[in-house]
């Protein structure tokens, strides 16, 4: 009767054939997964900020038109504005308090191009405090 020779190395060429196959499912099947969802915090769980000032409310419409609210006691009530004179408006806010917030309130169904042009502008008048207006989460 022959003796077994115990085999002392490990042939480890179909671990690597298995994790080259992997490798390759993996980079198959990862462009076809949409990056682009981003699971946003709730309203409900922020905390409220302390308001020193009242903020100026940009109001966009359907149409791409702007209503400009001012939430200061007294002031004049919601107006029609072009894009001029809302950063006249905030112009004259600031140099008054550089922190005057603004906050914009969009229709949801506006472009978000129209945001993004209001939100650019303002970036361009060195508006430190630019909010979005949102809905509350329902109960």
């Amino acid at each position: 009767m022959r003796q077994r020779k115990f085999m002392n190395q490990i042939n480890i060429v179909p671990y690597v054939d298995v994790m080259l196959v992997l490798l390759v499912i993996f980079m198959v099947t990862a462009p076809l997964v949409n990056p682009g969802l981003v699971d946003l915090p709730a309203v409900a769980k922020s905390a409220p900020l302390p308001q020193q000032v009242a903020p100026l409310e940009v109001l966009i419409k359907r149409d791409a038109g702007m209503l400009l609210r001012e939430r200061a006691p007294g002031e004049r009530p919601d107006r029609q504005v072009t894009m001029a004179e809302l950063l006249a408006v905030v112009k004259e806010r600031q140099a008054a308090n550089p922190q005057q917030p603004v906050v914009i309130s969009a229709d949801k169904d506006v472009r978000y191009e129209a945001v993004m042009k209001v939100m650019d502008a303002l970036q361009r008048q060195n508006v430190q405090r630019v909010g979005l207006m949102v809905r509350p989460a329902s109960q």
